[in-house]
């Protein structure tokens, strides 16, 4: 039994967790208010990965969910006390070699006070559109405006 790598961020109202396992089956997510545990089989070699998480704070478990994809395991962990900032993942301070910080997606939100979508909305946003080709940008219209720069003559068209 191995642990599966992890990320994680932070922010205002939950918590993101990725286990990055691709190809995974028996995917097995329990959310407890203090505890987050892991469980799958993946990768070419069909390798058991265990993963238990005694959390920093409490969460919510009805309202924290996860996501399958081919490459990993995404949980949104729903704080019970929205706005407190957690430092670390864990309730222990300790260095977990299988748990990193997903800097790429870590921000200092204390600072924002007007966060326009809670991360879990856009959360929930994200999960409704993955995978859908209606997530492209509307394009009808963009080129029906009139440029009021003089030299832009209208082209002949092409024979």
């Amino acid at each position: 039994m191995h642990s599966a790598n992890a990320k994680w961020y932070d922010r205002r109202d939950s918590v993101f967790v990725e286990f990055c396992v691709e190809d995974s089956v028996d995917v097995e997510v329990k959310f407890d208010k203090s505890k987050l545990d892991f469980s799958c089989v993946g990768g070419v070699d069909t390798v058991k990965y265990h993963n238990e998480v005694d959390l920093f704070e409490a969460i919510d478990p009805n309202e924290s969910k996860h996501k399958r994809t081919d490459r990993s395991v995404f949980c949104c962990l729903r704080k019970a006390e929205a706005g407190k900032s957690w430092p670390r993942l864990t309730k222990v301070k300790t260095k977990l070699n299988w748990l990193s910080v997903d800097f790429n997606n870590w921000k200092d939100w204390e600072d924002d006070s007007d966060e326009e979508l809670s991360s879990y909305d856009r959360f929930s946003e994200m999960m409704n559109n993955m995978g859908g080709e209606d997530d492209l940008p509307d394009m009808d219209g963009a080129d029906d405006e009139e440029s009021a720069d003089s030299d832009d003559e209208k082209m002949p068209d092409l024979e």
